[in-house]
């Protein structure tokens, strides 16, 4: 042997951490999701005059899962990197995107504070472009696996800007729901 770990323990290694990472930012946004009624459960977002582009409803759970499934994965790989230089920064940055991801739907579909959501999505997306700079460094492929949700989420800007501009009033468009759906 070579080395002090053979691959097969490298790779056990980095399987551990994907074991505790995908599913903990799964549930992460899971729990964001459910925080607040979404979707067809939303009075207030069934009111709202969407734009065209707007997918169906079934995309959205099904696009989230994959793409959290893909950010639990490029954290695995970084936190597999132990040593490596960046590291904590690069950690530091997935943090505060993930934070920006989860408040965004209490924001939007809590609060209906559609131009405040709008900020929130920008700084997600220069906060994950940063996590990707800062992965690509360390792991390129862990930076490759940020760019769907890179697409995803400036898709969603795109949305969220839309909804702002034909909703001028969407604050007012339905009483808030203040009771949560997570034990629903």
């Amino acid at each position: 042997m070579s080395g002090i770990a053979s691959r097969g323990q490298l790779r056990m290694s980095f399987v551990r951490w994907a074991v505790v990472t995908v599913p903990l930012v799964v549930l992460l946004g899971f729990l964001s999701g459910r925080s607040v009624p979404v979707g067809s459960d939303s009075a207030w977002y069934t009111a709202l005059v969407k734009p065209s582009v707007t997918p169906p409803g079934w995309v959205f759970p099904v696009a989230w899962t994959t793409l959290y499934i893909l950010m639990g994965l490029a954290l695995a790989m970084i936190l597999h990197a132990r040593g490596a230089r960046g590291r904590p920064v690069a950690i530091g940055l997935f943090v505060v995107q993930l934070a920006l991801n989860l408040v965004w739907t209490p924001v939007f579909f809590g609060a209906h504070q559609v131009g405040l959501a709008l900020i929130v999505i920008v700084a997600m997306l220069a906060a994950t472009i940063a996590t990707a700079f800062a992965f690509g460094r360390i792991r390129p492929l862990a930076a490759w696996l940020l760019v769907p949700y890179m697409v995803w989420i400036s898709f969603a800007g795109v949305l969220t800007w839309r909804i702002g501009q034909l909703n001028p009033n969407a604050a007012t468009l339905a009483p808030g729901h203040t009771t949560t759906q997570i034990l629903n």
